[in-house]
Parts: structure tokens; sequence; C-alpha cells
């Protein structure tokens, strides 16, 4: 129970902060697209923010988890000070480098990414964001390791409000294109300003140890790819559909995205209380059984969250959206269940993390991220941006398959065989909706009823156990 509570409290406090940070810009995308005369122009930012994740995977290379793992190698204070100045420094160095390659190449990318050279001076802009974005994961990381929760939920909450307070002005003066992007730099540029402040302690030039570089980047390095494969995963598709179909179908795409990353909500409760949970009880005797009923746990709170927003979508898209915006509901379920089963493949394989291997990660993303790209051109072309939404699900059941696979032969993962019941139960349940419930919200949410009766039943004894464990221990508080 003890370990269960702490879990369970980081998810809480950490989803709370999570939640704030992205219901803030979901209520946003409505009045935003209002203010925006075509699908064209919102696609174009946000494939600027394509680009922007992009630079600041190849900028970070794999070093916030390396830090994130080294910092729990000892307890001494000085030596996770000279760990976390150790890799802001790396990270920094990275950081500029990318930086000053993408003002170089402008035009090169702006013919890559947004389909004209024109737009290069967007990329200045981005380059500047990524500058930042990626200093920040580092400069932010001691508030999550020390985990300062309350903090963490206030920034989410100043986040996203000081950058709509730049973007709305900008768009209503009719900066339409860089109206988001340079919010983002802004907006960002003060968060980090003030994580430093908070953190200068951890960060000092001199406490640079060479001799910790080559464990931080024999961590770092291998993992370094998977990030690239989640950007393949989370935002080639995009470029995709801008190249075989048009920017403004990119916008419609971005759109549906947004109510599937209400599943960011999940995703970011997971990865703040996570890492956490993860590191800190990874020497304990029962780890893989602990792990194992983690992902279990997580994986059908996923199924069935994947399920009721299938039923509601076309509802909420009609409610929220006018004109070709509202077909985007039709890539939400899809593009919903995908990050919850990235963080589910993120609890399995922080396994190989745990045991210092991490290159297996890398193939099982790279098979998974070949399926979703060689899927975006059988698909996109026939079904449109539904198939770019089905392949990019599809390549995440096909790692998530693979790695459990994987780890099962290892003796790292025990998986259940109600579990396997549920995903057959989650597979079928979208089949249905797709075929005959998509655009009927009364029948699509009596399946969701019946598909979450239906869980509760396979565990029906966890429950049970769950509850008398809560009951033993308000008892003993009283």
């Amino acid at each position: 129970m003890k370990k269960f509570r702490l879990f369970i409290e980081n998810f809480l406090v950490y989803g709370l902060g999570g939640t704030i940070g992205k219901i803030v810009p979901l209520i946003m995308v409505p009045i935003v697209t209002r203010l925006m005369p075509d699908p064209s122009y919102y696609g174009i930012s946000d494939l600027s923010n394509t680009l922007i994740s992009f630079a600041s995977a190849l900028a970070v290379l794999g070093m916030y988890d390396a830090m994130y793992r080294m910092y729990f190698e000892k307890d001494e204070e000085d030596f996770k000070k000279r760990i976390c100045s150790t890799a802001l420094a790396f990270t920094l160095c990275t950081s500029l480098l990318v930086f000053l390659l993408m003002i170089l190449f402008r035009g090169l990318i702006a013919r890559w990414f947004f389909s004209d050279r024109k737009y290069a001076y967007l990329v200045y802009i981005s380059a500047a964001a990524t500058l930042v974005t990626a200093t920040n994961n580092l400069i932010s990381a001691p508030t999550r390791m020390q985990n300062k929760r309350r903090v963490f939920v206030v920034t989410n909450t100043l986040t996203p409000l000081l950058s709509y307070s730049i973007s709305i002005p900008l768009l209503l003066r009719g900066y339409y294109i860089i109206a988001l992007p340079l919010a983002i730099a802004l907006s960002g540029f003060t968060i980090e300003a003030a994580f430093f402040i908070m953190n200068r302690k951890w960060f000092r030039l001199s406490l640079f140890d060479r001799s910790l570089l080559r464990p931080l980047l024999s961590i770092a390095i291998p993992l370094f790819p998977n990030f690239l494969i989640y950007w393949v995963f989370n935002s080639s598709d995009k470029l995709m559909i801008t190249n075989l179909m048009n920017v403004g179908a990119a916008g419609i795409y971005s759109i549906g995205a947004k109510l599937g990353q209400v599943s960011q909500l999940i995703y970011a409760a997971f990865a703040g209380g996570w890492q956490y949970f993860a590191f800190s009880t990874m020497k304990e005797e029962n780890q893989v059984e602990s792990n194992s009923r983690v992902f279990e746990y997580l994986g059908v709170i996923s199924f069935s969250a994947s399920i009721f927003i299938a039923a509601f979508s076309y509802f909420l898209y009609r409610l929220l959206f006018a004109g070709d915006y509202v077909e985007g509901f039709i890539v939400a379920p899809y593009l919903f269940l995908a990050p919850l089963l990235q963080m589910l493949f993120q609890v399995a394989a922080n396994q190989f993390l745990v045991v210092k291997k991490t290159w297996p990660n890398m193939l099982i993303l790279s098979g998974g991220a070949a399926a979703n790209i060689l899927l975006n051109f059988l698909l996109i072309p026939r079904i449109g941006i539904e198939g770019a939404a089905i392949a990019t699900l599809c390549g995440y059941i096909i790692s998530d398959l693979v790695c459990c696979l994987v780890l099962i032969r290892m003796k790292l993962m025990k998986i259940r065989t109600r579990f396997l019941l549920s995903c057959l139960l989650l597979l079928l349940s979208l089949l249905i909706w797709r075929i005959f419930f998509h655009r009927n919200v009364f029948l699509g949410l009596a399946e969701a009823v019946l598909c979450a009766a239906l869980y509760l039943f396979l565990y029906r004894e966890d429950i049970g156990m769950l509850l008398r464990g809560m009951k033993k221990e308000a008892g003993k508080k009283e």
C-alpha cells in the first residue's frame, strides 16, 4: 500500500498540473480556429510545433532521461549537483549547435516542413523556441527529481496562460502564421528563467565533471534514437499528409488530434509520477511484479477511456468546431489511444533502463515506426487523414506487443490472461464503433458502458483488494 500510495499521490498531483496545462490549450483551440481564416494557417502553426519537437529531440540527445537515471545512483548531494551541471553544460552546447544549423539551413527546412521556402522566417522563430525548449527540459528537471509537486502545478498553469496572452493579441492583429510559434518561444523563455532561479544551486559550470559525462552518454546515446522514433510516431504523419494531400488537411488532422491529446492529461500524470516511482523502487525484490501490475492497470484505464472518447467524439466536434474542422472527429479516438500506448511502452521498456540495457528500446521502436510510415503511404491516399491516425495506432500496437514478448522472455515482465482479454475487448469495441456507431453518440455510449462493466468484472478482485487496503489505511489513521 505504501508503494501504491506513493505512485497514486504523484499520479494525482502531476495529473492536476498536467490537466491544467493541457485543458487551457484545449479550451483555446475553438477560439483560435475561429480567429484564423482557414485550416491551412492552423496547419502551418502546428507544423512549426512539429519542427520544434524534432529539433529539440536532436538538441537534448537523450540527456534528460540519463540525468534522471544517474541522479538516483547515489545519495550524496555533491554527486547530484555534478550530474545536473554536467548534463546541462552538454545540452547547452548541443542546443546552440542545433540552433545555428537551423538558421543556416532555414530555406531547406522551410521547404521540407512547410512545403514552401517563403516560410523561412518561421524557421527563425522555431529555432529560438527549440533552444529554449531543449535547455528548459534540463533546468526544470531538479524540480521533478526532488518531487516538488506544488511548483509543478503552478508552472503548468502559468505556461499556457502566458502563451495565449501573447498569441491571441497577435491573431487579432492578423499575424496568423507567427502568433502561436512566437508565443511558445516567449513564454518558454519566461518559464525557463523562473526555473533557473529556483534550481540555480544545481547548475554550476565549475561543477562540470568530464568523468561523469561518459556514463551519462552511455545511457543517453542509445536513448536518443528513441526520441527521434517517437517524433516519427507523433509528427511524421502531419508532414506526410501535407505532401500527400495538402496543408489544409494537415490542419484538420491537427484539430482532430487535439481531442485525442486529452489523453496527454493521463500521460502527464503518468510521466510526473512514474519516473520518481520507477527509479526510487527499482532495487526492490518484487520490482518485476510491481512494474507488471502498473502496466496492466494503466492499460485497462487507457482502454476504458478510449472507448468513451470514441463514443463522444462526433458530438464534441459538432459542439466545438464549425465547417471542415468537424471532420477531424474521426481521428480523435485513434490519436487518444496512441499516446496511452506510448505510455504503456515506457512502463514496460523501463525494465531495460533498470538493467542499463537501453538498446532494445531502439530496435523495438524502430520496427513500430517503420510500420507506421509504411501504413501512412498505403492508407493516406486511400482513406485520408483517418489512415494516418490508424497507421500511428498500429505502429504503437506493434511496438508494445514486441516489447512485452521480449521482456517476458527475459523474465522481466508478467502478463495475465485477463489483460489479453481486455486488449481483445478494446479492438472489438473500436471496430464496432467505426462500422456502426461513429456518428451516433447514444449507441456509442451504450457500447462504452457495456465495455466498462466488463472491465470491472475482469478486475473485481483487484478493486476489492484496493478498497480493503484503503479502508485499512484509513482505520490506522483514526
